[in-house]
């Protein structure tokens, strides 16, 4: 009976928890636009922690009930997701030419970040102080991105937003992130007590179930971006998202518990990010050829994918 509802707390909790992002995103973005911010800067800053939102309340709930793991997972789970499931998924409907110059100069950023939060986990431990320093490299960021959208107003790369009244907006943003505090902690409890039941670490369910759950709202804005031509808006969607997860996500998770991480995560976990984050870097930055993401590179990126989730399954599969 407990299992029946962990697995309707996990069903329920995603789809309340992509329903509460996407309204809070909404929500969030149309206050700015009444505040004067530049449609860039809400692309990049605003919309790109909304849809990270997910992953950082699930992840500091996590880190707050003991289960450091399905914190770690879940950040780097659904950087691997980001990339390999939704751009190489929407590069196979649709080919992204990489247009923006903020968003060339945020790859080699992404790719710095990623290679700090390795070298973060060699001695096995994130402590307070390595998330103290996450989250101050990401102060950093934060302000050199708006200092980039304030100067770029005019770039290429633009977000959608949905006009709605004052009212409405500061309605939105704050059920929207009242609700994904709710689904969050019923979410992780479902995630946590089938882990339990199934003999599963909580880091596995952090980086398959709970790591797709928590990027749906980077799949749902890259596919509807996609769809209106709008390429760099889905890259930067994705990004975003991988910034957020890796200095934001973990850095909070990090400064609330101190995180034990098995020598796994390294080897395994990080050089599936790292090697994607790198191909990402590659294909973003373009080699003799103007930056793009073809369908034969997004069909590789899902063949990633499906073939690291196809890994964790037999691992599970081998430990039952």
């Amino acid at each position: 009976m407990t299992l029946a509802f962990a697995v309707a707390a996990v069903i329920c909790g995603l789809a309340l928890l992509v329903w509460s992002a996407d309204r809070f995103v909404d929500g969030a973005a149309a206050t700015a636009l009444h505040a004067g911010m530049p449609t860039l800067l809400i692309g990049m800053v605003i919309i790109g922690f909304g849809t990270s939102a997910p992953e950082m309340v699930v992840s500091a709930f996590s880190a707050a009930q003991g289960n450091p793991g399905l914190a770690l997972g879940n950040a780097y789970g659904s950087n691997i997701a980001n990339i390999a499931l939704i751009l190489g998924l929407t590069a196979l409907i649709c080919p992204i030419n990489v247009k923006s110059s903020i968003l060339r100069k945020e790859l080699p950023i992404l790719l710095l970040i990623t290679a700090l939060a390795v070298l973060q986990l060699v001695d096995g431990f994130i402590s307070r102080a390595d998330a103290w320093t996450l989250l101050l490299v990401f102060a950093i960021l934060m302000g050199w991105s708006i200092w980039q959208g304030m100067r770029h107003r005019s770039d290429s790369l633009s977000a959608d937003i949905k006009p709605m009244p004052l009212k409405q907006a500061l309605f939105w943003t704050f059920i929207g992130m009242l609700l994904l505090v709710v689904s969050s902690r019923i979410l992780v409890w479902g995630a946590v007590e089938i882990a339990r039941a199934f003999g599963v670490s909580d880091l596995i369910i952090g980086l398959t179930v709970v790591a797709v759950g928590t990027s749906l709202p980077e799949l749902a804005s890259a596919l509807a971006a996609t769809r209106k031509g709008e390429h760099d808006l889905a890259l930067g969607n994705v990004l975003g998202s991988n910034l957020f997860n890796t200095l934001a996500v973990v850095g909070i998770a990090g400064t609330i518990q101190p995180m034990v991480v098995d020598s796994v995560v390294l080897w395994r976990d990080c050089t599936v990010m790292g090697g994607l984050t790198l191909a990402l870097y590659i294909f973003g930055i373009g080699v003799r050829r103007p930056g793009r993401i073809n369908r034969l590179e997004g069909a590789g990126l899902l063949v990633v994918y499906l073939s690291y989730n196809a890994y964790l399954v037999s691992q599970v599969i081998a430990a039952v």
